[in-house]
């Protein structure tokens, strides 16, 4: 009697050989592939305890910040950590509610800038060489010429209110042109693409081909931008805030450092009341700038670590 294929050993090898072909073709999630960035890792985390600290604020607050019945211009104590300011308000607990502000004009800032740049790249890039395109591309280029800093500071200070939403759709409307201008050429090289193709002969229309078929290609890309345009509108929030130009009915970072210089809190040794704001602003911006290069992989496999 013959014993070949009587081996167990050798019966059990083609299923094993198969789970693990099938193991190495499933294409990793973009979870684990934004996560495998040691750099991704650290801002991730960062951004995830501001987040907390900010969800969390009227627990981790001791004080309201807009409480002024405490003793102006108080060193830092077990009861005032960070001090209190000129008016009588609770530098910490100011700060702790600060991060509401940054995070809230990231998002949404981030979101808004996204959107424009999507929509007018894209539609742009497919109606390549027609009037729409012309038009479009018209206007990017003329939203990349104008100086945004100058235009920014006079929108802003020419308005009768100067809230939230104000400079959320001021920073939002001057930051989308870049980005508009790489989402075009990106739809360029994907618009004769066989699944675009195939998308016609169905009978689709440009906009469900453009949103539908072509920009979920683009996933990684528009997930950068949005990294990115974030980050640049949680910084430009705090530089209009420094100059005087921010929320007259909020406490952002860029307020209570606009407050500390206009008190002089440094000649007043209230040293926390100057440096403090500004490390947490600079280390949120820079968590963000590290995710974006867990973002990059999604895009470029080349870049991927180990």
């Amino acid at each position: 009697m013959s014993l070949v294929g009587t081996d167990p050993v050798a019966e059990g090898t083609p299923g094993q050989a198969g789970e693990e072909v099938g193991a190495a073709e499933r294409p990793e999630s973009w979870y684990s592939v934004v996560w495998s960035s040691k750099k991704a890792r650290v801002g991730i985390v960062v951004v995830a305890l501001y987040v907390l600290v900010a969800l969390f604020a009227p627990l981790i607050a001791p004080h309201s910040p807009t409480d002024g019945s405490f003793v102006p211009l108080q060193q830092p104590s077990r009861s005032h950590l960070m001090g209190t300011s000129v008016g009588g308000q609770d530098i910490f607990s100011q700060l702790v509610y600060g991060s509401r502000i940054s995070l809230l004009v990231g998002f949404f800032g981030g979101t808004l800038a996204t959107a424009i740049a999507l929509v007018v790249g894209l539609v742009s890039g497919y109606f390549e060489g027609t009037i729409v395109d012309d038009v479009l591309s018209f206007v990017t280029n003329v939203a990349l010429v104008i100086p945004t800093l100058p235009l920014i500071i006079t929108i802003v200070a020419y308005s009768d209110t100067r809230g939230l939403w104000l400079i959320v759709g001021v920073i939002a409307i001057i930051s989308w042109a870049g980005a508009a201008r790489g989402k075009r050429a990106q739809i360029i090289t994907l618009r004769n693409r066989d699944f675009v193709t195939a998308a016609k002969f169905a009978g689709e229309g440009p906009l469900r081909i453009i949103f539908a078929e072509i920009m979920p290609n683009m996933t990684s890309l528009v997930a950068a931008a949005f990294v990115g345009a974030a980050t640049g509108a949680i910084a430009a929030e705090a530089g209009l805030a420094v100059l005087g130009l921010g929320s007259s009915d909020s406490v952002s970072w860029g307020t209570i450092l606009y407050q500390a210089e206009a008190a002089g809190a440094a000649s007043q040794g209230l040293f926390a009341w100057v440096f403090v704001p500004g490390l947490v602003l600079a280390v949120l911006v820079t968590a963000m700038s590290f995710i974006n290069f867990g973002v990059d992989l999604l895009s470029n496999p080349h870049l991927r670590e180990g």
